[in-house]
């Protein structure tokens, strides 16, 4: 099982396996019939508050990914999510234009961590 993360904005590859939209909102730009997502995860975005606080300000990613997994990590959207990975590689999508900081790396983050 392969975790792997991309921009909604750039190529679709083969071997991105499932793709997983990881945002609450649906990307700008961006035609649901033409994104290759495979599956949009709202729920296991993080809350319309927590995104707010957050507004992809770096010196806030720390204090974000402690918040977002007491969010998510138990949930049973979270527990789900991890029974999918087992079964094939995936990729979470996402549409911030930091790549570094975001709710995406955070979610394989915490995924990697549940997994090991």
């Amino acid at each position: 099982m392969l975790i792997g993360i991309k921009r909604i904005y750039d190529k679709p590859e083969v071997t991105d396996g499932q793709r997983m939209l990881v945002d609450r909102l649906w990307p700008r730009g961006v035609k649901k019939s033409t994104s290759n997502i495979d599956v949009w995860l709202k729920e296991i975005a993080p809350s319309d508050e927590l995104r707010k606080w957050f507004s992809h300000e770096p010196e806030r990613w720390e204090e974000f990914k402690e918040r977002y997994k007491k969010e998510i990590v138990g949930t049973k959207p979270f527990l789900e999510l991890l029974k999918t990975l087992k079964e094939s590689d995936v990729t979470f999508v996402f549409a911030a234009k930091d790549v570094e900081h975001n709710n995406a790396v955070a979610l394989a983050e915490f995924v990697r961590t549940a997994i090991s």
